[in-house]
């Protein structure tokens, strides 16, 4: 019912820069939060940072500073704007987003994910 496709990753040098996008499509009422994670080889899924509607935000200690995260609402996209990277911000780079939808008469909230997107910082 829902879909986020994501793009933008790849290679860069460390203190490079890389902007992720990610759009939302399908059966859609309401878009409670959007934001992304990342998984590095060997370690577990963690959060980047996340942007709900209402407009707060939150972002790993390890980004802030470093990344930003941006809304199109009208578009239902969300973008990463990753500056000063570094070698550790290896990793998988997924989607998030707590999205409403019609389910017969009820409205359910749930969590939907990205397929992933590589981001390589080579030192």
């Amino acid at each position: 019912q829902v879909q986020l496709e994501e793009s933008g990753g790849g290679l860069v040098q460390a203190g490079g820069s890389l902007r992720l996008s990610c759009a939302a499509s399908g059966s859609i009422v309401s878009i409670n939060a959007m934001g992304w994670f990342r998984q590095a080889p060997g370690k577990q899924r963690e959060l980047v940072g996340l942007l709900w509607s209402g407009g707060s935000a939150k972002y790993a200690d390890s980004v802030k500073g470093r990344f930003t995260i941006s809304r199109d609402n009208a578009k239902n996209t969300v973008f990463v704007q990753m500056n000063s990277l570094k070698p550790e911000d290896t990793a998988v780079y997924y989607c998030n987003a707590q999205i409403t939808t019609n389910q017969g008469t009820r409205s359910v909230l749930s969590d939907y994910w990205g397929q992933g997107t590589q981001v390589t910082v080579s030192s």
